[in-house]
């Protein structure tokens, strides 16, 4: 039986058969706690006598109507799918449901406020879950019209992909079943919308607290703004600022793309327990809570959250207007989004530095994917929902926009942006593959990128660039080569558009670039005749302006410069390149660990970039408790906690810096003074000029203090009697299953595994879990995690499944015993499902990676 996977055959062979009109589907939020009504019509043309599926996740079905014939529900729905036989060429079907609510963040999920106990309610349907809420055919190339009419409380704000109509009361009944009064329900009937694809159609209801505005498109339309959050959250709800950075990214992608925003409104909603940053639902955006700033954040916090509008907002061209046919061109959407975003951040915000932010955290993520055993082209090949699910990557994202850059540098962005607009023009409203946008882009730059995407977007894995420099006795460089190898696994050579930047010490000490040139790298060995008969400089730096996507290695000289001036790099994209390339180094076991923690905490302080700051700050952290040698580890923590907090007292008041490293040091805090120093602030017995001991810094204090033994229950406890809002149950659930012993990690895990708590809970706990100083704690945990994998797998829907499995696999340990259990583990399900099997070797490998380390260091 299917379950509730679907092929890319099944997928295809539907689409051969069945054509779609329309959808109109009634939903009643009204009747109960654990399941709604759902009916939906759906009208479609199809193969004259053929036989097909439609798909439905629901715990019961009341009725199926195919053509005015009844058919038996007990006969033709099973797992996910109903059975139509016996098709015309024009088909109605009616389908009657109760369908359940969720709390995992997949389908139609509802939350219940603790503070006031009014109930929200969101849609989340990529990539399969629009089927938990309406029976639909849930393939992104089977387009059509939705009409939503929707009952639910006269109170609540019912908003959805069209604009929301004036509610209609619906009378109340009396006990004898005849009208009454109107009561407190109404019906909200949305209008149809354009051809969409069902897992961007979206609902979103509940007693909202709502901000609004307009603005007005490039081809004159008034398009109406809205801004959503819970009431408890509205007092810190900066909606004049999202309206701020939508208008600019409009702005910026009507001018640049030339077409005009393809949707009647754009609202804005940030919703509860949400599992990712945010989603593209056709002029419905959903948004994690988070982005609401209830205490305050990083400047990387704040950043990130104006790419996030940006990429959903990138969106409604890329992926909504335009839809790609099948997952494995999932890129289409996340990579051109991704590119996008970043470039109006750069352009039309406040927020000029993003390009340095993208090659701090988004490249970052893309190696690291990249060289995991599961990495895959950009171009994916994606057989079933199971494998787009795990799919959701950096390579998809963050390899897939890198290599845009590089693309957009090798053909012109005039040519570019002519040959994106022109793709626009041609597939709206529609399904398209690779060959279409290549199509159009080698018409706008006249190159042929069929050579380009067969090495770029169809093979998979990072190359290394390194500099092979000789000079004479002068310092003159007689020679200069870039090398290019590739990994054993993935041995293409790939051509790259770089710049060479030198780098050379100033009278006030900086590191500042003397010369550049931009070049074109092809095969193993490229020789760079522009640098020829030039002075050495004090660093030379590959791939400097970050165009290419290739992992950059420093010559010898350089590295020494880099290790001793890092933070002397006046340029801060130039550092980021640096801290990444020195990163990458210790991460392939050739920078030993230790002389990197030392690295960081000697030039940190200096860093100018917030992003750049936390990613090298988490990456440190990471060293010092996973890669140096496991005999200096516990020094090595205490070093890096008395390093932080005396930086602490350098660091300016008040500034992103002092906060920064508070925040660090509340995470690594492992000896009795750092214990003391963590209860001082805490107390108000120790104070820092500029920083606000707010209720989100005092749960990650208090965490501190438990994951030193110092807290426990009673303490969190009392914490959470004073914060007992959603976030401060996450903060207390995270903080539970940080303490440091056997009995609180098997409790952490037994929490999540033998009970339904919400995916904000699990994910949460995941991270108290894996928060130790001491990872012997979690040595005994590590068989009962093993055997809860294929229960959870089987018992649990993918995103749940997903953050157990990953979020509590227990990687501190970096021990030998790990791996050869995890090995063991998949050499016995070696007939698990594949995509199952991928998260476990993604984990494993990072074990084996973390091992590679410690040789290095010891």
């Amino acid at each position: 039986m299917p379950g509730e996977n679907l092929t890319r055959a099944e997928a295809v062979e539907r689409a051969g058969v069945v054509s779609v009109e329309s959808y109109e589907i009634a939903l009643d939020l009204t009747t109960g706690p654990e399941t709604f009504a759902s009916a939906t019509t759906v009208r479609f043309t199809a193969t004259e006598g053929a036989s097909t599926f439609v798909d439905l996740v629901a715990p019961s079905v009341r009725s199926v109507v195919l053509n005015g014939r009844e058919l038996d529900p007990a006969a033709v729905f099973a797992d996910s799918r109903i059975t139509l036989d016996g098709l015309a060429a024009d088909n109605e079907l009616v389908v009657v449901a109760d369908c359940g609510y969720t709390n995992t963040g997949e389908g139609l999920h509802r939350f219940v406020d603790p503070v006031d106990g009014e109930v929200y309610l969101y849609t989340q349907f990529e990539v399969p879950d629009a089927r938990r809420v309406f029976a639909c055919f849930e393939q992104p190339d089977l387009k059509a019209t939705f009409q939503f009419t929707v009952t639910a409380p006269a109170a609540w704000q019912v908003v959805s992909n069209e604009p929301t109509p004036e509610p209609v009361p619906v009378p109340a009944r009396a006990s004898d079943g005849s009208e009454g009064s109107e009561g407190d329900v109404a019906i909200w009937s949305f209008e149809p919308t354009g051809r969409i694809s069902t897992y961007i159609t979206a609902l979103v209801a509940g007693p909202y607290a709502v901000v609004r505005s307009s603005l007005t498109s490039s081809d004159g339309r008034e398009i109406p703004l809205g801004a959503f959050c819970r009431k408890s959250l509205s007092a810190h709800f900066d909606a004049d600022y999202i309206f701020e950075k939508t208008r600019q990214g409009f702005e910026f992608y009507e001018s640049t793309f030339g077409v005009p925003y393809p949707f009647t409104k754009y609202d804005q909603l940030f919703v509860p327990e949400y599992n990712m940053g945010a989603m593209e639902n056709a002029g419905c955006v959903t948004f994690t809570e988070s982005y609401v700033f209830r205490s305050k954040v990083t400047d990387a916090v704040r950043e990130r959250r104006v790419v996030t509008i940006l990429h959903e907002l990138a969106h409604m061209w890329f992926g909504d207007l335009v839809t790609m046919k099948w997952w494995n061109d999932l890129w289409l959407n996340e990579s051109f989004a991704e590119y996008v975003s970043t470039l109006a951040t750069a352009e039309a915000t406040e927020w000029e530095a993003a390009w340095t932010t993208f090659s701090a955290m988004e490249k970052s993520w893309a190696y690291k994917q990249d060289q995991l055993p599961s990495t895959h082209p950009i171009v994916a090949e994606i057989k079933d929902l199971e494998d787009v699910q795990v799919n959701f990557d950096g390579i998809t994202y963050a390899k897939g926009a890198s290599v845009l850059k590089q693309l957009v540098a090798w053909v012109g962005r005039e040519a570019f942006i002519s040959g994106v607009s022109a793709y626009f023009g041609k597939h709206a409203w529609g399904n398209t593959e690779l060959p279409d946008l290549l199509t159009e882009l080698e018409a706008t730059s006249g190159r042929d990128l069929k050579a380009w995407s067969k090495l770029w977007l169809e093979t998979a894995g990072v190359n290394t660039l390194r500099p092979v420099i000789e000079t004479d006795s002068h310092g003159r460089i007689m020679s200069f080569v870039v090398e290019q190898t590739a990994p054993a696994e993935w041995r293409t050579i790939r051509p790259h558009r770089l710049g060479i930047g030198f780098y050379s010490l100033s009278d006030a000490g900086e590191l500042v670039r003397t010369h550049f040139v931009e070049v074109d790298v092809d095969g193993p060995r490229t020789d760079v005749k522009e640098l020829v008969e030039l002075d050495r400089p004090a660093l030379v730096l590959l791939n400097d302006e970050d165009l290419a996507y290739a992992k950059i290695r420093l010559d010898a000289s350089s590295l020494r410069v880099a290790l001793e001036h890092l933070a002397d790099i006046a340029d801060p994209l130039a550092r980021s390149l640096v801290w990444g390339s020195v990163w990458d180094s210790v991460r392939d076991g050739e920078v030993p660990a230790s002389e990197y923690v030392r690295l960081v905490l000697g030039g940190i302080a200096r860093e100018t970039e917030s992003t750049t700051l936390r990613t090298t700050l988490n990456q440190m952290v990471l060293a010092a408790k996973q890669y140096v040698a496991p005999s200096a580890r516990t020094a090595t923590l205490a070093e890096v906690g008395d390093t932080l907090w005396a930086l602490v007292g350098e660091a300016e008041a008040g500034s992103d810096t002092q906060f920064q490293l508070v925040k660090f040091f509340a995470h690594v805090a492992s000896t009795p003074a750092h214990v003391e120093t963590l209860s001082g602030l805490l107390d108000g017995s120790v104070g820092l000029d500029g920083l606000t001991l707010d209720t989100d810094l005092r749960w990650e204090l208090l965490e501190g203090l438990v994951l030193n033994g110092a807290a426990g229950d009673q303490e969190i406890d009392e914490m959470l009697a004073a914060d007992n809002t959603a976030t401060g149950r996450q903060a207390a659930a995270r903080a539970r299953a940080a303490k440091p012993t056997v009995e609180g990690k098997l409790a952490a895990l037994s929490s999540v595994v033998d009970a339904d708590v919400p995916n904000a809970i699990i994910r949460n706990t995941g991270l108290g879990f894996v928060h130790v100083n001491d990872p012997a704690a979690l040595a005994d945990v590590v068989q009962p995690y093993l055997d809860a994998v294929l229960k959870v797998w089987n018992e649990r829907s993918y995103h749940i499944a997903e953050e157990v499995i990953e979020g509590f696999y227990p990687a501190p340990l970096a021990s030998a015993e790990l791996r050869d259990a995890t090995a063991a583990w998949l050499d016995t399900n070696a007939e698990a499902p594949p995509a199952l099997r991928r998260l476990v070797v993604e984990s494993l490998a990072g074990t084996d990676r973390a091992l590679k380390a410690q040789s290095t260091d010891a």
